[in-house]
């Protein structure tokens, strides 16, 4: 479903070296970067406080993505038009076309992949930062519900 009304959707990842932000790919990249950060941030020492910067990237925005009850904005930009356009993202004029999946539209993988980067994020934040952590758990709870 393409998106009628104007929502905040700043932040995040764009895909490749492209100007377009699909959420699936930006979900598990934010899951699997938390889950590295579960295992192995032991041994990441300086580093461990870059990567969670990147997973809160992330987070901030699925965040932003999933504040709509039973929405989730799934991409940002047309894939097509995005790959043929070699500006940088902040000289683009071009429409910025948003797909979102709901009720009517659903979309099980991205939602359940969305779910689990809140969650696996959740994890990475519990000692940190608990409030940031209670809230990227609530959200994946609301996301599969």
């Amino acid at each position: 479903m393409l998106l009628t009304h104007i929502v905040d959707l700043v932040g995040g990842y764009y895909d490749a070296g492209d100007n377009v932000k699909f959420g699936f790919p930006m979900a598990f990249t934010a899951t699997m970067l938390s889950w590295s950060v579960l295992e192995f941030g032991g041994m990441m020492k300086g580093e461990l406080r870059n990567a969670k910067e990147a997973i809160r990237w992330a987070t901030d925005y699925l965040l932003k993505a999933t504040a709509e009850p039973d929405v989730i904005y799934v991409q940002v930009g047309d894939a097509t038009k995005d790959h043929a356009c070699w500006e940088r993202a902040e000289y683009m004029d071009t429409p910025r076309t948003v797909i979102q999946i709901d009720r009517n539209t659903p979309g099980t993988e991205v939602a359940a992949e969305t779910a689990a980067a809140l969650a696996s994020a959740s994890l990475v934040f519990r000692k940190s930062d608990r409030t940031y952590s209670k809230l990227l758990l609530k959200r994946a709870i609301s996301v599969t519900t």
